[in-house]
């Protein structure tokens, strides 16, 4: 099954800390938003496989843009 990590503010895109393949855990910082000067941590509430990362540095985020696909 598969469920995205989406953001959870609006903001830029600072890095994206996962790869494509990369194992992760629930509660595993996958991104970083940047809003307002301020680094704010994603996290991911799963445990499993990155399969697509969505975004990329800089890109432009709304609350609720998927940012990486897990399959879990």
């Amino acid at each position: 099954m598969e469920k995205s990590v989406n953001a959870n503010m609006p903001g830029l895109t600072a890095r994206v800390v996962v790869n494509e393949g990369d194992k992760v855990t629930k509660g595993q910082e996958v991104a970083v938003i940047n809003c307002m000067k301020t680094e704010i941590q994603v996290l991911s509430e799963d445990d499993g496989v990155v399969k697509k990362v969505l975004v990329k540095e800089w890109d432009e985020l709304q609350v609720g843009t998927p940012m990486v696909v897990l399959e879990v």
